[in-house]
């Protein structure tokens, strides 16, 4: 079976399994979205909604940002890690949007690639989400894993997984394929652990054989 048949199977289970029902990261505007994925880098949703629940009570649009202090800002983001750099980047961010942008967050790669802290995965989040593009593929550590377990690809960086897993799907089913990998990879195929006896998508997987006497 080649890896565009396995794929589409593996597709066809996890949308049975999961239902997405809304993003991991908690925002009510465009710039939240976009500053949440950017705190996000190294750092997991969990804690990301824990720190933008404060923060977002005086930041929903880029000038709102733009009037608090570095130092303010370093204290709200403090537990995201990499803080400093994460403030200055998204102080930069905002100071772009509104010189650029008009305040608004872009809809294209392209411009969302001139913006600080964003990266192919930050702008496929978006592009998904605010955009409904759904032939964005983000691709986070749980991605990584949970492809290279299933073999749809041999490669660890992140812009050429993204390449080979949008060979073999469906372009309207990208951003989907994106978020029931994700949340099969925090709920079965863990990186310490993975509990391969529970596994829907077993049969499927290269990596479960040694597994099999549970299955």
């Amino acid at each position: 079976m080649g890896n565009n048949q396995r794929a589409l199977k593996i597709l066809v289970i996890l949308k049975k399994e999961y239902k997405i029902e809304k993003p991991f990261l908690n925002f009510e505007t465009d710039f939240q979205l976009l500053t949440a994925v950017i705190l996000s880098a190294q750092c997991t949703d969990e804690r990301v909604n824990m720190v933008t629940k404060e923060l977002f009570k005086k930041v929903k649009f880029p000038k709102d940002l733009i009037k608090i202090s570095q130092n303010d800002l370093e204290k709200y983001i403090f537990s995201t890690g990499f803080y400093r750099n994460k403030a200055k980047h998204l102080k930069e961010t905002a100071e772009l949007l509104e010189k650029n942008f008009k305040g608004k967050v872009p809809n294209s790669m392209e411009q969302l690639l001139t913006l600080k802290g964003v990266h192919r995965k930050t702008a496929n989040v978006i592009l998904g989400y605010l955009y409904n593009k759904k032939d964005a593929f983000p691709v986070d550590t749980h991605i990584l894993r949970v492809t290279n377990r299933l073999k749809l690809t041999q490669n660890k960086n992140p812009t050429k997984v993204e390449q080979d897993i949008v060979k073999i799907t469906p372009s309207n089913d990208l951003f989907n394929f994106s978020t029931l990998l994700i949340m099969h990879g925090r709920k079965i195929c863990k990186a310490k652990n993975p509990t391969c006896s529970f596994c829907k998508i077993n049969k499927l997987c290269p990596s479960a054989f040694k597994f099999k006497k549970d299955l």
